[in-house]
Formats: structure tokens, C-alpha cells, sequence
């Protein structure tokens, strides 16, 4: 039996993917997360065989989750459902740790059959994503701007996108009016932009928001 943790801060998509999970004879939900904090508290309590991670959760994001899992729970497979096009986030989420990524778009079959692969020990990545891993080995290569970001950084790119002043930023960050603003200006600097504007359009053009 693959037990199998959810973790999305949305009610009505963690109980489609229990209803999904639950038609399948060889799966069962091992528990579900809504932030953060409860994915690290139930991933290390509970006895689970793969985790199904939205990156985009309340307070510290997924991603910032999925970092720390691959410190304490080094062999869980974590497998990224987001509402993002595979092209723009697919990378970083690899590259953090997980190891198969899909849209929330993807048919109910694909969701478990993703599963399947990376309880098996496989990785699970569309044919576009692949291209783009081939793209990001050849570094300096058609790169886009968003792409020169550290994790951190884009994050905070994406909550200004938002419309997310600094002091909330630090806020729901946990740090310092003055290190976001830094965070900002390294930003602005490394995407050659110069306000909240020029970001705020990029990456709405890029659905990056």
C-alpha cells in the first residue's frame, strides 16, 4: 500500500485528490497538510511513502518545506502539484529536491501514475521539463531573466508581483524591512529593472503570479 501525504492549503483540492487517491486499490491518504509547519510536523510523525506538495502555501512556502525535508527525510519522494506552467517552476523544484512535477491541470490517471513512478524510485518529468533541464545544463544559453534568481530571491520577486508591500514581505518571511529591501535590490539589479512595475509585469507575463 503507498500511503501517500497532501499537502495544499485549498480544502476543495485536497479532497479531490483524497477521492482521486482513494479509487486507487494500491494507495491510501496517509494524512493532509494545509501550511507549511503541518507538512514538516506530519512528514516526520507519520509513516508515509510519498508526499503530493503544493509550493504554494500559507506563511513559509513549499519550497522552503521541500529544502528542509531533503534534510530530515532525505529518501521521501516528493512529487510538486502546482497551479504553475511546468516551464517556469519545474526546475527549481528539481533542483530543491523533488522529484517529479505536475500542473494541476493533469488528468487524475497522470497524478497517479506519477505516484506509482516515484514510489518505485523513478523521477517523473514531462517532456518539456526535460527540454528545459537540457536548457539549464547549458548554462548562460537562452536563460531567462527570473532563472538567474536564488529561491529565496524569487519568492520574494513573486510576493511583489502580488502587490505585497515590504514590511508584509518581511513579515510573512520573518525578516527585516531591510533584508527584503536588499533581497529587492538584487533583484532589480540581476532582471535589469529598476521598479515594482517593470517585476510586477514580467512576471505576470511569464505566469509567474
Amino acid at each position: 500500500m503507498i500511503r501517500v501525504l497532501i499537502a495544499d492549503d485549498h480544502p476543495v483540492v485536497r479532497r479531490g485528490l483524497r477521492r482521486i487517491l482513494e479509487d486507487e486499490k494500491d494507495m491510501e491518504v496517509a494524512g493532509e497538510a494545509q501550511n507549511a509547519q503541518q507538512v514538516l510536523d506530519l512528514a516526520n510523525r507519520k509513516e508515509c511513502d510519498v508526499l503530493v506538495l503544493d509550493i504554494e502555501l500559507p506563511g513559509r512556502s513549499g519550497l522552503d518545506a521541500l529544502k528542509e525535508l531533503k534534510k530530515s527525510l532525505p529518501k521521501l519522494p516528493v512529487l510538486v502539484l502546482s497551479i504553475h506552467p511546468a516551464e517556469q517552476f519545474a526546475v527549481r523544484v528539481l533542483r530543491a529536491g523533488a522529484v517529479g512535477y505536475l500542473t494541476k491541470e493533469s488528468a487524475p490517471e497522470e497524478l497517479v501514475k506519477a505516484i506509482r513512478k516515484v514510489y518505485g524510485g523513478g523521477k517523473y518529468i514531462s517532456a518539456l521539463v526535460a527540454d528545459e533541464l537540457a536548457s539549464e545544463l547549458g548554462w548562460g544559453t537562452g536563460k531567462s531573466p527570473h532563472a538567474t534568481l536564488s529561491d529565496r530571491e524569487f519568492e520574494v520577486l513573486q510576493m511583489i508581483a502580488s502587490g505585497k508591500a515590504v514590511s508584509r514581505i518581511a513579515k510573512e518571511l520573518s525578516f527585516s524591512v531591510k533584508t527584503i529591501s536588499t533581497y529587492r535590490a538584487r533583484i532589480l539589479a540581476k532582471m535589469g529593472m529598476k521598479t515594482n512595475a517593470e517585476l510586477t509585469h514580467y512576471a505576470i507575463e511569464n505566469k509567474l503570479v
